[in-house]
């Protein structure tokens, strides 16, 4: 065997092992996910080549073992108790309070405290540095071995770094952050597939797969809260500085983590807490705090089911159960329609709450959800919670069913749900109110009318003054009105009016791309704009006319058609084309088609009578192709000021070289 290809096996599993500690342990990442990748598939493929090397603590080795047939049980060394629960600051003083008498001293106590994870507890057993056990807690007795499970989580160290015990017991939370989980449930709508419910809950259910391969989907990490037996570790005196041991070794540990002195620090750091929890990554439920000194700790002792030197201060409820009085359907500014279900008001999560989304209408089918249900909701730091789940026992009689609108509650427009999407859509995208700030944003983008000046934040404040409602109300902007603009003056009102003014003549596929027809983007404007003459024979195009055009299929197709036919996208075009908005007509280009249809060209440097992307637009109005690069198969290359490396090889490829004079004088013809 190469000894140099150990020791590259050797370097690269070291290198992955510190470049996982620094991302989940320190949150630090020193690498982007790209060479993080490059480095692993290099690991994957040397012990690929060389299976003699691989051993069971290589990061290759978080999936590799079969399917398991069941998960034995296993009898912790050390009970996984639970904790005392604390609901009010009355509660955390009497706690307080039972600490003091026990230890008889009325001196305030060191807590260390952190926040409690929603998640599923977990017993790691580590021997010599290597991860050999992995347990559920249970019952708190015996457990579940997942330790093929667990091992596929990344921010679970399978060996320890530095100078640790020869044996070590870590206690920690596995759970599942937020971005995960909607990704792991969208995917879920997607395929027609049950949705969790919570986080909590597909954390559990993702660690007792069966098959390791398929926990490795799914987006699962830790935060590492202690040790079952500290005496295992050398010179430790409180449970903050055992965290610190643990974070050296490899384990995450919460940054959140806080030292409080005294049940009103502790509270402080509850309201603290609380107060985050909307913006935090993963879900809480609560904090805890733990007695910081061990000699206490072990002083104040057990009860039968938790220790005497910690507890759990809860959050309020997230979850009640309430009525669904009616179901509105929300518009969004990309036309998507959204059901939302105005409830009996309930208190919950610190709020009270009166609305909760219902996503989209499979979700509605999924759950089975009619007006006048009895229906369990989850607030998680949501400004509209989520309905989880109907008791349909307690439907009665007279609840309906929820029916899909077939016209935009906004604007009227028809409704459609698009073949193979969940969502429901408005089809009066440049009239729609709900739409208009989206649209008249795309409108005026570059690549569509190139309204130079009128960006996203100038259009929001238009908007907001009544200014704009549709994109024809653009060209019928005033001077005073523009320059009464908060933070817009004489001089750029004055150029806001001539960029408005340059964009009325255009070329029929800007026109149509800045339309915003869904699924039409810049190409199959462009195709659109070759095949038809006008306008209006756009707008009437049966659906069998727009399927014989290349890039356009059956989806696309009944966008394009069901746009046009909602009157008020046709008035608004109406009015577009009255403010003067035009473009050269096709048969304007018949003769010089035929001389420049097929012909390749190439343009670089800086043009002065015409944009480079206007060149390209005038080219391909006339047949000819526009390339990026020099090659053999170049007809022309069009030469602007300070072209460059383009030029030099087209005059050794032989290619024809046109001035930008001579260029503009060829459209012509």
């Amino acid at each position: 065997m190469n000894i140099n290809i150990k020791e590259k096996i050797a370097h690269l599993r070291n290198e992955i092992d510190e470049h996982n500690y620094r991302y989940y342990a320190l949150d630090e990442p020193s690498i982007p996910d790209v060479e993080y990748d490059a480095l692993f598939q290099e690991l994957i493929n040397l012990e690929k080549n060389y299976p003699a090397l691989i051993t069971q603590d290589s990061p290759t080795q978080r999936v590799g073992v079969k399917p398991q047939s069941g998960f034995k049980a296993v009898q912790h060394r050390i009970p996984m108790l639970s904790l005392d629960n604390a609901f009010s600051e009355k509660d955390l003083i009497a706690f307080s309070k039972r600490l003091q008498d026990r230890l008889k001293s009325n001196t305030e106590i060191l807590f260390t405290a952190e926040p409690k994870m929603d998640g599923l507890a977990v017993s790691l057993l580590y021997r010599e540095g290597q991860l050999v056990q992995g347990l559920t807690r249970g019952d708190g007795i015996s457990g579940e071995d997942i330790t093929s499970n667990l091992k596929t989580i990344k921010a679970i160290p399978l060996k320890l770094r530095g100078n640790y015990p020869s044996e070590l017991e870590v206690r920690g939370e596995v759970y599942m952050p937020l971005k995960g989980f909607n990704i792991l449930n969208e995917k879920a709508r997607q395929a027609g597939e049950k949705t969790f419910v919570n986080p909590r809950n597909a954390a559990a259910g993702s660690l007792r797969q069966l098959d390791p391969k398929l926990t490795a989907t799914r987006p699962l990490s830790i935060y590492c809260y202690g040790v079952a037996d500290y005496t295992q570790i050398s010179q430790v005196k409180s449970h903050y500085s055992v965290l610190q041991r643990l974070s050296e070794w490899g384990f995450p540990i919460n940054k959140l983590i806080s030292a409080c002195l005294g049940v009103e620090a502790c509270f402080t750091y509850y309201q603290t807490i609380m107060a985050m929890r909307a913006e935090l990554p993963y879900e809480i439920d609560g904090v805890v705090y733990k007695v910081d000194d061990l000699a206490l700790q072990q002083q104040l002792g057990f009860v039968s089911r938790a220790p005497r030197f910690a507890i759990a201060h809860k959050f309020p409820a997230q979850e009640k159960i309430t009525t669904v009085e009616s179901v509105e359907f929300q518009v969004g500014r990309t036309g998507a329609l959204t059901p939302v279900a105005r409830l009996s008001p309930i208190f919950v999560g610190g709020v009270t709450v009166s609305n909760a989304t219902l996503h989209n209408m499979d979700e509605v089918l999924r759950k089975d959800i009619h007006v006048g249900d009895t229906v369990i909701i989850r607030r998680a730091g949501d400004v509209i919670p989520e309905v989880v789940s109907v008791i349909t026992a307690k439907r009665p009689a007279s609840a309906q069913k929820i029916i899909v609108p077939q016209q935009c509650p906004v604007c009227q427009s028809d409704v459609i749900k698009p073949a193979g999407e969940a969502v429901l859509r408005c089809m009066g995208g440049l009239y729609c109110d709900a739409q208009r700030k989206e649209a008249l944003k795309h409108f005026a983008s570059r690549k569509a009318m190139n309204i130079d000046g009128l960006g996203a934040r100038l259009i929001e404040q238009m908007v907001n003054l009544n200014l704009l409602h549709t994109p024809a109300d653009i060209y019928r902007l005033s001077l005073e009105s523009i320059a009464g603009i908060e933070r817009m003056g004489i001089k750029s009102a004055q150029n806001l009016i001539e960029a408005i003014d340059h964009s009325r003549q255009t070329t029929f596929a800007r026109f149509i791309y800045a339309l915003g027809i869904r699924e039409v983007g810049e190409v199959t404007a462009k195709n659109l704009a070759k095949e038809f003459m006008d306008i209006n024979q756009l707008m009437s195009a049966s659906l069998e006319q727009l399927l014989t055009i290349n890039d356009i299929g059956p989806v696309v197709a009944e966008n394009i058609q069901r746009f046009f036919q909602q009157v008020h996208n046709q008035e608004v075009i109406q009015a577009l084309l009255a403010e003067g908005i035009h473009w050269p007509k096709a048969k304007q280009h018949e003769q010089s088609s035929a001389k420049l249809a097929g012909k390749v060209f190439v343009l670089t440097g800086s043009l002065s009578q015409m944009t480079r992307e206007q060149a390209k637009e005038a080219l391909e109005a006339r047949g000819a192709k526009v390339s990026s690069s020099i090659s053999q198969k170049t007809d022309y290359l069009v030469a602007g000021e300070n072209a460059g490396s383009k030029l030099t090889k087209a005059k050794a490829l032989n290619v024809t070289i046109l001035s930008e004079a001579v260029f503009i004088q060829l459209l012509k013809y």
